[in-house]
């Protein structure tokens, strides 16, 4: 995301944590808004500066649904602190985890960290907002259609059997919890032997599979790694219908954030991270969710979960 830098240092200046001799480092990774690195009166906090170009554009939640589930995240311990909200900046002070941001190659290593962390965050007071990655969808064809830009080969195609994946999903539906819904490696901590969940762009209620098939799709879990997963979030509770539902939901997870990165560069280009290449992003979660659809195996999910 760009944004000036007077911009920020206005902010800092207005925050009292942040007295005497300030640095300021850019924290790389966030695709959409801004995330500094305050090191101030030899503590070292975490700013985000919330854009609200990303949710106008359908890309985030509402941000001052963002601050209050950030705030609510932090109460179950699985988000960092809340030191300070600042909403008529749209912005928060955070506490500085001190650990490893983790990648794609670290999260086979940390699934029962993660699976704990998920535990905590869905234990905690519900949100005020749902998320549903089908309606998130239908948002998102929405705005390719308004805004003229265009589909990846074939994805119309395939629009009928993300269909009947909502239909079966919604035969045996779970109960809602607080979910993060984007939880890609880097939006993991680990601090310690714990984990921590940070940037609450996206997070709602919705079905705990969903946050677990989100976490499979973004570090490229294979089917031995979706069920060590499961197992580590659900543990004797797993049941092949809560499998089917992670992998099922693994799938549409690539399917709806192909748009979110087609949408993000066709609406917010001049704001994107300038190190990121957003089309080859939704070209490779397509292939995926590709791969995917064409399965063999796809209609056994749908009847396990129908079950």
């Amino acid at each position: 995301m760009v944004l000036d830098e007077p911009v920020v240092e206005s902010i800092v200046s207005q925050v009292p944590e942040f007295a005497g001799p300030v640095e300021l480092t850019v924290i790389k990774g966030g695709l959409s808004h801004r995330v500094v690195r305050v090191d101030a009166g030899g503590r070292r906090f975490v700013l985000r500066v919330l854009d609200p170009a990303v949710a106008e554009a359908g890309l985030g939640v509402p941000m001052a649904q963002e601050i209050a589930n950030t705030v609510q995240a932090a109460e179950t311990g699985a988000g960092p602190k809340v030191l300070r909200v600042l909403p008529d900046e749209h912005a928060l002070v955070l506490e500085y985890v001190d650990g490893v941001t983790l990648s794609t190659a670290d999260v086979p290593a940390h699934l029962e960290g993660i699976a704990a962390a998920c535990r905590r965050l869905h234990s905690g007071r519900p949100f005020g907002n749902d998320f549903d990655i089908f309606d998130k969808l239908a948002e998102f064809l929405a705005l390719c259609d308004r805004n003229g830009l265009g589909l990846p080969e074939g994805y119309a195609d395939q629009l009928p059997l993300v269909a009947r994946i909502r239909e079966a999903l919604a035969a045996r539906p779970v109960p809602r919890v607080p979910c993060h819904n984007d939880l890609l490696a880097e939006n993991f901590i680990a601090d310690g032997g714990r984990v921590r969940i940070v940037d609450y762009q996206l997070s709602g209620q919705n079905d705990p599979c969903f946050e677990l098939g989100d976490i499979a799709a973004e570090a490229l879990l294979d089917v031995d790694g979706v069920t060590r997963l499961a197992d580590a979030y659900f543990g004797r509770d797993r049941s092949p219908e809560l499998l089917a539902r992670v992998r099922l939901y693994r799938t549409m997870s690539n399917v709806t954030w192909t748009l979110w990165f087609t949408v993000h560069s066709g609406l917010l280009g001049g704001r994107a991270a300038a190190d990121f290449d957003y089309a080859a992003e939704a070209a490779a979660k397509w292939g995926r969710a590709l791969s995917d659809l064409g399965d063999p195996g796809l209609g056994a999910l749908l009847d396990t979960v129908r079950r």
